[in-house]
């Protein structure tokens, strides 16, 4: 189980930063959509994030389930927010920096709540 904790969490890893990455690329742009490689990186995200939690408590590996719960919140809304607004010509420019603060946020989450 070690191997498949440590596949879903690299898988997790490149997601995110697929999700920060794409934004980032976007700093300076007119015109921002909510490319492909955002959308499927923030639901690529989510997905390993539950995986990789699943495999952990089949591991009885204590989970903190407080920090696991804002974490999923602040993904869920990230995913919501790219869906919802995925079909529109480009993110308007408040949404585009909810979503990458949103990210920036949980990755400070995951690093420095023990």
């Amino acid at each position: 189980m070690d191997f498949l904790r440590h596949l879903l969490f690299f898988g997790h890893i490149l997601a995110i930063a697929g999700l920060i990455g794409s934004l980032l690329a976007q700093w300076n742009a007119t015109q921002r959509p909510a490319s492909a490689l955002t959308v499927w990186s923030a639901r690529l995200a989510l997905l390993f994030g539950v995986l990789v939690v699943g495999v952990l408590e089949a591991d009885d590996v204590d989970v903190n389930h407080a920090k696991v719960g804002v974490k999923l919140l602040i993904a869920l809304v990230v995913v919501g927010l790219l869906e919802a607004d995925r079909k529109k010509a480009s993110l308007t420019q408040a949404l585009y920096y909810a979503v990458l603060g949103l990210a920036v946020v949980n990755v400070g989450i995951a690093i420095f709540w023990r």
